[in-house]
C-alpha cells in the first residue's frame, strides 16, 4: 500500500513566521473566487493514519513516547479506515511551543484522503470525522476567499499558532500547493532544543479522565 509525506504548506506573503528555509507562495490567483475554510494550525505533530500504518512526517520515524496515545488511539479506529485512505491530523500529547490545557482529543483531524491521493472536501472530511468519533481542527473562518478579511483576522499568537486556509472543495494531492496555504506566528519555534530531545510534557484534555481511553 502506498505511503504518503505530508506535503509542505506555503506561507501566506503575510506570514510573519516565514524562515529562509520555508515555501512563500506569493500569487494568490488559484485562491481568488474560491470557497475556502480557515482552521486553525495547531502546534503538534503532523501524523496520518491509514487502516494498516501509522507515520509522522516522515514515513519512516522512529518510535517516541510522545507517540504512543495516537498508536493507541489508532488501533481503536483503524478497522473503520478504507483500505488505500489516511487521514491527516495534530497528534497533541507532547507540548511544544504551546501548552494547552483543554483539548477535546490528543489527535485533531484535519484532512482526509482516498484512495485516489484526493483530499476529500470540507464537508466531507467532517461528516468522517463525526463517522469516525475524531475532533477535528476548529473553523476560524469560511466564505469566499478575500485577502483583505483574512488580514483582518485577529489571532492570539500567545495561544494560537496560526491559521491554514485550504480550499472548501476536494483537491489532489499533485495541486496541494495551489490549495492550501499557512499563515504562522512570528518566532513559533520557541524551545531551545527540539521537543523530541526534551522531557515530554502531556497537554491537558478538557476533563481529567481521557474518555477515549
Amino acid at each position: 500500500m502506498e505511503r504518503y509525506k505530508y506535503p509542505r504548506t506555503q506561507h501566506l506573503p503575510w506570514s510573519p513566521g516565514i524562515s529562509s528555509d520555508d515555501l512563500l507562495n506569493a500569487n494568490l490567483e488559484c485562491f481568488k473566487g474560491q470557497q475556502i475554510i480557515v482552521t486553525e494550525k495547531m502546534d503538534g505533530e503532523n501524523t496520518s493514519l491509514y487502516c494498516d500504518y501509522i507515520h509522522a512526517r516522515s514515513i519512516n520515524g522512529r518510535p517516541h513516547i510522545s507517540r504512543d496515545w495516537v498508536k493507541s488511539f489508532h488501533g481503536k479506529i483503524a478497522h473503520l479506515i478504507p483500505e488505500g485512505w489516511r487521514l491527516c491530523g495534530e497528534n497533541l500529547y507532547a507540548r511544544h511551543s504551546i501548552e494547552y490545557e483543554n483539548l477535546p482529543s490528543y489527535f485533531m483531524l484535519f484532512s482526509v484522503w482516498n484512495e485516489k491521493n484526493i483530499c476529500l472536501s470540507w464537508a466531507e472530511t467532517k461528516e468522517w470525522a463525526e463517522l469516525l468519533g475524531v475532533s477535528i481542527v476548529p473553523t476560524i473562518y469560511q466564505g469566499i476567499f478575500d485577502e483583505k478579511e483574512l488580514r483582518k483576522l485577529q489571532i492570539d499568537t500567545q495561544q494560537v499558532e496560526g491559521y491554514v486556509v485550504r480550499l472548501a472543495s476536494s483537491f489532489s494531492y499533485a495541486d496541494f500547493s495551489n490549495s492550501v496555504i499557512k499563515w504562522v506566528r512570528k518566532g513559533h519555534v520557541q524551545t531551545d532544543e527540539h521537543w523530541m530531545n526534551s522531557e515530554v510534557i502531556p497537554n491537558l484534555l478538557v476533563c481529567k479522565e481521557n474518555k477515549e481511553d
